[in-house]
Parts: C-alpha cells; structure tokens; sequence
C-alpha cells in the first residue's frame, strides 16, 4: 500500500529511510510546539490551547502535503510570521487576535488563488529577486531581535535606547548558554540541535528552582479557546489590506524559497530541468494556511528544516506524513510545553534568525539600485518592529531609487501596484 501510494522504488527510497527522515525532520523542527505557543500568549490567546493548535495545525498540513503532493516537507506555523501576528498586528496596531485570525485566513485565501492561477507566477517575476531575499532576511533579524530582547540579552536605555542585558541575572545568562549550546550542536551536525539546546537550558533552569517541574504528560488542553474564532469580517477594513498583503508576501517567497531548496536536495527534477509537482506542493502549502487559520494559527509554512530529512534519505511524502503523526503524538506532552521558559527559547530564536539571514549572500551588491531599497526592507522590518512597515519603505525606495536613476522601464507593473497600496497605507490608513 505504501509503495503504490508514494512510489517509494520509483524514487529510490524505503519505508526504513522514510522513517528516518521523517523523525529527522520532526526533531528540527519541533521546537515550534514550544515557542509558537509562548508567542501566540502574547497577543492574548490561551496558550494550551495554542499548543495544540499548533501541533493538530502542523499534523493536518504534514500529511496532506504527504498525500496529495507526495513531497518529504514538513509544515508548521511560520517562525516571524506568528512574530508578525503577535507583535505588530495585535501589539502595535491594536488589533484583536480574532481579526488577525481573519487577516491570515484571508491571506490564505489569496494564496490558494494564486497557486491553481497564473497570479502565482506573475507575482514571483514580477516582484524584484533582491527585494524578495531581503524579506526572509529582514523576517530573520526581526526575529532575533525579539529573541535578543525576550533573554534579557538587550534592555531599553534611556540615553541609546537599547543596551547590552545585565548578565548578573542568571535567566539571562542562560539565555546566551542557549544560543552557545544550538550552535555548537548545529556546527557539529547533531540531529535536532534546537530542540536539544531548549530542553537542556530548562533542565538547568529547574535545577536551579527556575521551573516548577509538572510531568511530561497529561490529556491535552482544551482548543475551544481559539478553535473556530477567526474575526473575518473584522479583517475586512481597508486599514488591513496591508497587513493581508505583508502577510501574503512573506509567505508565498518563504515557501517557494523553502520549496525549490527541497526539491534540488531532494532530486525532486525531471530530465528537462522540470521540478516535479511543484504545483501540487504550492497548493499543499498554501491550503495548510487557510486550515492553521481555522485551528487558531498564524500563516503554517513549509519548514527549511526539511532539509535535514531530505539528507536523512527521505524522498516521498512518506517523510512528511511521519512529520504529521510525530506532531499529533506531541499534543500529549502539553506539561512540557507550558514549563518551557523563554529563557530557554531565547536562544533557539536568536538561532533561526542568524540561519535566515544567510540569503544575503544571494542579494545582487553590484547595482545600488537594487540593494539599497532590500537593506531598508532588511534595517527597517526590526528597527520599525513591524513586517509591513519595513517591507512598504523598501519598495517605495525601489520606485523612488529607479525613478531619479534612469530606471523606469525596469519597474514591473507588480511592483507599481503594490508600492501603490503601501504608498497609501502610509497617507490614507
């Protein structure tokens, strides 16, 4: 049954290499299940019942992108986009966490649109390479700078604003033994390096009586809190369509960026050149946010992590479907999830935002006109605190920068458009 569904000979592969994968994966990037809930806390929502959004969530989209696309990728809610959600949707703009509920499904929405149409294609070429790079970049320092600031590693200052932490305080202290501890592990190749490091940092936080031990496993918490209590018709404003749109772009270039990454590793390309079921994967993934939406989830994404499983052997969605069923199993183990202090997740943040910001050694640093507007995106996303705000002065200095420069027919009408909405964001909203 497995062979026919998966093709497991056709893609040189073996149940015994696709479980291998598949826990693989799971182990780098189960560290969500204990950092997505902290950050969904924040903007309000119960955060036993986010934790088992996020594990039901990731189990869903796992195993359809394992059975419909047949791809080894593991799915989960987005590292920055639930940053994005908590901290400036919620945070900053004062919404509820019911309306940013409705902002992501509607952005799920206009995903699945774009993937079964050719908006998908135009959207991606239409949109310059450079400023593309810089958001998953500009996500990445967002992220760490709320690592940074959630270990006590940096404080507010008067006089500078920001300062180093007061390493006196052993929380913060322990914040950067995490990052030490992930890096060390990821440097010498150790499977599930994340996920070690958080566990071993809130080991030490309970013997030093940081963390009152509770168990490891209980009946999971009740999801009703969050279950089913998207605000939609709250995220139809005009005042939102930014917020939509931040959250459309930064998912849509992180998959396809995920995706081709995966597919090369993975030797998921035909004799042509072709990626084989790109579309069925895009589909997969952009679906799996609509259905996060539902469970109480910012945007769910295809994770790089898959990567490590793809090295591990896996080839088919059988990885994936592990994924999915190692996430289900996790629901159980809510008493470990609630202990997990974020000096303990400090580190893994401060972690994943220096791995995201690696595409920059991909941005084009020989034409000003190009770079400059993706490092404002880049500077901009974590001084402003805000996804959308950075983003939207990026493309602006793209339009402004190629405009004065000679550069006008190299604008793209997608790029006009959408510098357009961000241009009256900024004057009407």
């Amino acid at each position: 049954m497995l062979e026919k569904i998966f093709e497991l000979r056709l893609n040189n592969s073996s149940v015994k290499k696709e479980l291998l994968a598949g826990f693989t994966t799971f182990v780098t990037m189960a560290y969500i299940i204990f950092v997505n809930p902290q950050m969904m806390a924040i903007s309000g929502m119960d955060q036993g019942a986010s934790f088992v959004a996020t594990c039901i969530a990731a189990a869903v989209a796992c195993i359809f992108m394992g059975l419909y696309a047949n791809w080894p990728v593991g799915l989960a809610p987005g590292m920055g986009l639930n940053a994005f959600f908590t901290f400036t949707v919620v945070g900053e703009l004062g919404y509820s966490w019911e309306i940013a509920l409705g902002a992501v499904f509607l952005s799920g929405i206009l995903f699945v649109i774009m993937s079964v149409t050719n908006l998908r294609k135009w959207m991606l070429e239409s949109i310059p390479l450079n400023l593309r790079i810089a958001m998953g970049c500009g996500v990445g320092l967002f992220v760490g700078f709320i690592g940074l600031k959630s270990g006590g590693l940096i404080v507010s200052n008067e006089a500078t604003f920001l300062s180093l932490g007061n390493f006196a305080q052993i929380e913060t202290l322990l914040s950067a033994l995490g990052f030490l501890i992930i890096s060390i592990l990821a440097v010498r190749k150790v499977p599930g390096a994340i996920i070690l490091g958080v566990l071993i940092i809130t080991l030490i936080g309970i013997i030093f009586g940081l963390i009152e031990f509770n168990g490891l496993v209980s009946i999971p918490p009740n999801i009703a809190p969050i279950f089913l209590k998207m605000d939609i018709l709250g995220a139809l404003d005009v005042a939102m369509i930014s917020i939509i749109f931040s959250f459309l772009f930064v998912n849509l270039f992180d998959t396809a960026g995920t995706l081709l990454g995966v597919a090369n590793r993975a030797n998921l390309v035909d004799k042509n050149g072709e990626i084989i079921d790109i579309d069925k994967a895009l589909k997969a993934d952009s679906s799996s946010s609509v259905i996060g939406a539902f469970f109480g989830c910012s945007p769910v994404t295809s994770y790089v992590e898959s990567s490590a499983g793809v090295e591990a052997g896996g080839r088919t969605g059988l990885t994936a479907v592990i994924v999915g069923i190692l996430f289900l199993f996790s629901i159980f183990f809510s008493p470990l999830a609630s202990i997990i202090p974020t000096f303990a997740t400090a580190g893994a943040l401060i972690y994943v935002a220096i791995l995201m910001l690696s595409g920059m050694e991909k941005l084009n640093w020989s034409d000003m006109t190009e770079l400059l507007p993706a490092l404002v995106i880049i500077v901009m996303i974590p001084l402003t605190f805000s996804i959308a705000n950075g983003i939207a002065l990026g493309f602006i200095a793209y339009i402004a920068l190629k405009v004065f420069t000679g550069g006008l027919t190299n604008i793209s009408y997608g790029a006009w458009f959408l510098t357009l909405i961000f241009i009256s964001k900024f004057v009407f909203l």
